[in-house]
């Protein structure tokens, strides 16, 4: 059993969560081995947890301390995916402590973040089903692809929870604003023919790369006029861009995935899905989209009683915004407002080398057990 906050953490990081959709980089992965464990782990405190399987073997973990008995419920709630480990120059379930240092896949995104929350209710255990605030422990699934695990969550048990504090390496700065994203698959079709007599064919290939020029335009300028005072304006960028077989056959297909982060005033406008769609038909433009996921973003008020309260824990501590999404967006969306937090840095997250600093990691295990000592004041106020 971890008996400090950073052993603990190199247990999480030894156990492989790879989120399997996205190049995984090692047959270890899924998050149902650290499911598992968490579960274990978190009956032992008193806890009472369940598994809510959202896809084959891949659940999400509730934890609650406390009855549902009509009391205000909060939620500290990371992710128990990871992204691939392809390229790593660590051994990314290595969990080495060096250097003052955690090593490994995860240390920073988010199992840092994890390991803080749980060492705080650790350290709180004993108080935890007396609060007038109900505190639970929630787990993703699937954060690092489409965010099924927080989807999930938030259609079964939305109406239960008044708040969400999401783990992710923000350096203990409260995240209450992020842009949201499309990520959408144009494609181009043509018809296929022999080099040397290009006219008898249709170049796919050409017909995308003008519209992506035409859309770098028109509909990146276009984004532009969209704006926030934190997270700057919506952008466009091309991100992967495949096409043909040989250098002598006209090609017949083409693709481009591309992303769009979307601000709060670009969503409340309709999103950028319908954006993006007007812009292809107002310029006649010859692709489809055949695949998209349109992530929201998220703005919870600053004056949040929840917020305040967070910010009343520690002196360094800073509202912020951030130009990512996360689970917490999909709470906002669906009714549960909330922020981002936890130690370490987002230039960490998803890195060849990627570490958490352990001084960091333990003063984020102080501050949230000093968040959840100041739940016990009968005036806690909590909002929704």
């Amino acid at each position: 059993m971890p008996t400090s906050v950073i052993s603990l953490l190199q247990h999480l990081v030894r156990i492989p969560s790879v989120n399997p959709d996205n190049a995984p980089g090692t047959a270890e992965s899924g998050e149902e081995e650290i499911a598992n464990f968490l579960g274990g782990w978190l009956e032992a405190l008193g806890a009472e947890v369940v598994l809510e399987e959202v896809q084959a073997g891949r659940p999400n973990l509730l934890a609650r301390f406390a009855p549902l008995d009509g009391r205000p419920r909060i939620l500290l709630g990371p992710h128990l995916d990871t992204v691939g480990v392809g390229g790593m120059t660590i051994d990314p379930f290595g969990g080495e402590l060096r250097d003052g240092r955690v090593w490994g896949r995860g240390a920073s995104d988010t199992k840092g973040p994890m390991a803080a929350m749980l060492w705080a209710l650790r350290q709180t255990r004993g108080m935890l089903a007396q609060l007038p605030v109900a505190v639970d422990f929630v787990a993703f699934m699937g954060e690092e692809s489409g965010q099924w695990g927080s989807k999930d969550f938030v259609q079964r048990h939305g109406a239960e929870y008044t708040f969400a504090v999401v783990g992710e390496p923000t350096s203990m700065q409260v995240v209450n604003v992020t842009k949201g994203s499309l990520w959408a698959t144009l494609r181009a079709t043509g018809k296929a023919a022999h080099s040397s007599q290009p006219e008898r064919g249709d170049n796919a290939i050409l017909k995308l790369t003008r519209t992506l020029d035409t859309l770098d335009h028109h509909l990146g300028h276009a984004l532009a006029g969209f704006s926030h005072p934190v997270l700057g304006h919506s952008t466009l960028n091309v991100g992967v861009i495949r096409g043909g077989s040989r250098p002598n056959i006209v090609p017949d297909l083409a693709e481009a995935e591309i992303d769009i982060r979307i601000t709060p005033d670009l969503a409340a406008a309709g999103g950028a899905s319908r954006l993006l769609r007007e812009m292809l038909e107002d310029h006649a433009l010859p692709v489809e989209i055949v695949r998209s996921n349109e992530n929201p973003p998220m703005e919870t008020a600053s004056d949040h009683p929840m917020v305040r309260a967070l910010l009343a824990v520690d002196p360094a501590t800073r509202l912020a915004g951030a130009p990512w999404f996360s689970d917490a967006a999909h709470l906002a969306n669906g009714g549960v407002p909330g922020i981002c937090l936890g130690p370490g840095s987002i230039d960490q997250a998803h890195t060849a080398d990627e570490f958490i600093e352990t001084p960091a990691l333990e003063g984020a295990a102080a501050f949230f057990e000093a968040f959840i000592r100041h739940l016990a004041s009968a005036d806690t106020p909590c909002g929704k």
